[in-house]
């Protein structure tokens, strides 16, 4: 990697970059060789400094002189400072407390892996294997991201990571591409992030290049930039939640003109017949046309029918977004998007056919790596309790319940103890006033945290962790080949510790040190996962550098296989000697083994079924306006609220709400006005802009506002808008029991008097 002298090699979730401290302050500027450097990167400048800073061991008053137990003081009382070895010593003895009374079954190990590109010092690693060690813990699974297309995607065409990681490669578009219809968009925002880290970003140009070779694009959204504008193409704004239902009306024109692919269907695919059957209405009378459709998007059947003839006149690609899948019944977009290109015969095709998540994340087209990246081995858990991620408030606040989940009846355990590293459950999680009365529950809660989010605020204990720029470690993502040696840029601020001395700190003092480290530090489990990269390397014959030639020079580049999507190739080429790991070795329009769950909102094949919260329901009546709670253009998550590219789409620091200028209007709001949006459930403030690129009866506003809740009532309020305190906590469906925090329904009203927003000043912390 090329740098100036004082310039230090490091990376993050959007991408590689070098670092120097100039004058005191930090300076950060992109991978030199990058073609589309991510704006974001303007956050870690700040990401040092502020009020927003955990300076050391925190301990919340009420836990140290009541003692451990349930307690909705949590989120508003004081915390108290506590020098690093007693900090220790109370974690330590409450860990074994409830470890003995309880068992690892009372204990939920909670990460989200956000908080570090580094592959050592990422943090999820950190605490499984830690808690591990101490004899396991309940665990999550999937993610918020993806936590539907995670469940249906394996059982009807191929695994997610491989679905995503392994199917469509960017030059195949340019190449062979001539339609693009994407539902849910490309945004350009979120298309410079990637877990580990991009060290080049290529979606962008390859965007372009597809455009330039005459590559055109639809995009079925409510949000007109959820593709960028120089790309054009065609802009179809259904009512949201609706996607299934256009998706069937374009099916239906394709088998009434006989525009569909019968042989493919019938030699690739399983189950077609039934759910050609219901499309055509046979069962219940009612044929899914265009004009059926069209009455339930609020679009033209003109258009529907235009478009199903366009993507059929040749090679189609349909793409769909992480969005559509973050509803409730997300799992039935996925699976009609699958089935549409079926019937459109594309599948296997190169450029043509479908693809999860296409432009939406750096990496994705990107041709896959011939060797495994790094890691910290975070070891095997000696139990199998776990509950779907996005379902943690009913586990805390149900326990012993039974819930359904992928087939499988399970319990939610009784859990004593939270203990969380990386990750901020108070960003991702939906209803906000629900998780706060869930995070009272716990007889305590343990976060490591760099900073005092608000869920290092309802904790009992808060210790505080370096940020990635204050430790070394390795950079590393799938399906890009830049390794990054990731060089210590700024000493630790305050009493900050890595996890890792934490945790070994801790483990030492419960008997377990050599088993957690193995005799490493830090620096040696750098060296450590570095020699079995190299290993790996030189297994499949490439010479590797020495740990300090790789060091030196800052990046390494790993082979990559050019067989991009070959899996689904040998498919098309023969299905028989190269099946799918579905049931039938075919793709799954009808699934037996799903219609047998006997789910009645997750059927044996896609179908529409109508939400609760949708602009055609009877709850729009009272809250009129459909919320998107779409992904932030200026932070990762939540991820460095208070960096300068975070703050530059803030007003006074409240996030912006768009509303279309119709809908505006109709309630006699303007520019810049602060508004109150509200539901049942809660309520926020935010800055109104006025922007026809909104779908009218929608209203956008981005999460990763700092839940900034304005006192500790129900339901919140809270002060600097962050979305969740509207969003509905409710699985996708029996299946796959994911994240619905995407759309939920609101009104939007002008503020009066709103109250100022408190920012991210950290909570009272006084000496004991």
């Amino acid at each position: 990697m090329k740098r100036d002298i004082d310039e230090h090699p490091h990376s993050s979730h959007w991408g590689a970059f070098v670092a120097r401290v100039d004058g005191g302050r930090l300076r950060v500027r992109a991978h030199p060789d990058d073609p589309d450097p991510a704006p974001l990167l303007a956050n870690l400048e700040a990401a040092a400094d502020g009020d927003a800073r955990v300076s050391a061991p925190a301990f919340r008053r009420g836990w140290l002189e009541q003692g451990p137990g349930p307690d909705r003081t949590r989120g508003g009382d004081a915390f108290v400072r506590l020098p690093w070895g007693q900090a220790l010593e109370l974690v330590a003895a409450e860990l074994e407390r409830v470890y003995e009374q309880h068992g690892p079954a009372a204990v939920f190990g909670g990460s989200y892996g956000w908080a570090s590109a580094g592959r050592v010092h990422h943090a999820q690693s950190q605490v499984h294997r830690f808690l591990n060690v101490l004899g396991g813990y309940v665990r999550s699974v999937n993610t918020y991201s993806a936590g539907a297309a995670e469940v249906i995607l394996p059982r009807v065409l191929a695994p997610y990571t491989e679905l995503v990681g392994d199917t469509v490669a960017w030059g195949d578009v340019i190449d062979h591409g001539r339609l693009v219809v994407a539902f849910g968009g490309m945004p350009e925002r979120t298309r410079y992030v990637h877990s580990g880290g991009p060290s080049r970003h290529h979606a962008g140009p390859a965007l372009r290049a597809a455009r330039d070779a005459g590559v055109e694009y639809v995009l079925i959204s409510p949000l007109r930039d959820d593709l960028a504008a120089e790309l054009g193409g065609w802009w179809l704004a259904p009512r949201p939640l609706t996607d299934v239902a256009l998706m069937l009306g374009l099916a239906h024109t394709l088998v009434a003109e006989d525009l569909h692919d019968r042989e493919f269907l019938q030699r690739w695919t399983s189950g077609y017949p039934v759910f050609e059957r219901y499309l055509l209405g046979f069962d219940d009378g009612q044929p899914k046309d265009a004009a059926w459709a069209a009455s339930i998007c609020g679009l033209d059947e003109d258009d529907i029918r235009g478009l199903a003839r366009r993507m059929a006149a040749g090679p189609t690609l349909i793409s769909v977004a992480h969005g559509l899948q973050r509803a409730e019944h997300g799992e039935q977009p996925v699976w009609m998007a699958i089935t549409l290109a079926a019937m459109l015969g594309g599948i296997g095709r190169p450029g043509e056919g479908f693809a999860y998540a296409l432009g939406i994340f750096a990496n994705i087209g990107q041709p896959p790596l011939a060797v495994d990246i790094p890691s910290f081995p975070q070891g095997q858990n000696p139990i199998g309790a776990f509950i779907p991620v996005a379902r943690i408030a009913d586990m805390l606040l149900q326990p012993g319940e039974a819930f359904d989940y992928n087939g499988r009846s399970l319990t939610y355990p009784d859990i004593r103890l939270v203990y969380w590293a990386g990750g901020n459950p108070f960003h991702h999680h939906q209803d906000l006033g629900r998780l706060r009365r869930a995070f009272a529950r716990p007889e305590t809660v343990i976060v490591h945290e760099p900073y005092w989010t608000a869920t290092a605020r309802h904790a009992d204990i808060v210790l505080p962790t370096t940020i990635t720029l204050e430790r070394n470690d390795i950079g590393s993502s799938r399906n890009d080949p830049g390794v990054i040696a990731m060089h210590q840029v700024l000493p630790p601020q305050g009493e900050a510790r890595d996890d890792f001395a934490i945790f070994a700190a801790l483990a030492d003092r419960l008997g377990y040190g050599d088993a957690f480290t193995e005799g490493r530090d830090a620096d040696a489990w750098l060296r450590h996962i570095y020699a079995g990269l190299a290993e790996r390397l030189e297994a499949a014959g490439t010479e590797a550098p020495s740990f300090e030639t790789f060091w030196e020079a800052g990046e390494l580049q790993l082979p990559v296989r050019d067989d991009v999507g070959g899996w689904l190739r040998h498919f098309r080429d023969d299905p028989d000697a190269h099946p799918l790991g579905t049931p039938s070795g075919r793709i799954e329009i009808f699934s037996e083994a799903i219609a047998g769950f006997g789910y009645a909102d997750c059927p044996g094949h896609p179908t529409w079924l109508p939400p609760d919260e949708w602009l055609g329901g009877q709850l729009a009546t009272t809250y009129p306006l459909q919320l998107v709670a779409n992904q932030p253009a200026g932070r990762l998550h939540s991820q460095l609220d208070f960096g300068p590219a975070s703050l530059a789409h803030k007003v006074d620091g409240r996030e912006t709400a768009r509303l279309n200028p119709a809908d505006a209007r109709a309630r006699h709001l303007g520019e810049g006005d602060v508004v109150r949006l509200f539901n049942e459930r809660g309520a926020c403030f935010a800055s109104a802009t006025l922007d026809e690129a909104v779908r009218p009866g929608c209203v956008q506003l981005a999460t990763g506002a700092w839940f900034d809740p304005l006192d500790a009532t129900d339901p919140p309020t809270c002060l600097t808008g962050n979305p969740n305190a509207l969003t509905r906590d409710r699985g996708t469906s029996s299946l796959a029991q994911a994240c619905t925090g995407q759309l939920t329904l609101v009104e939007v009203e002008l503020a009066t008097d709103p109250p100022t927003p408190r920012g991210h000043a950290a909570p009272a912390v006084g000496p004991r």
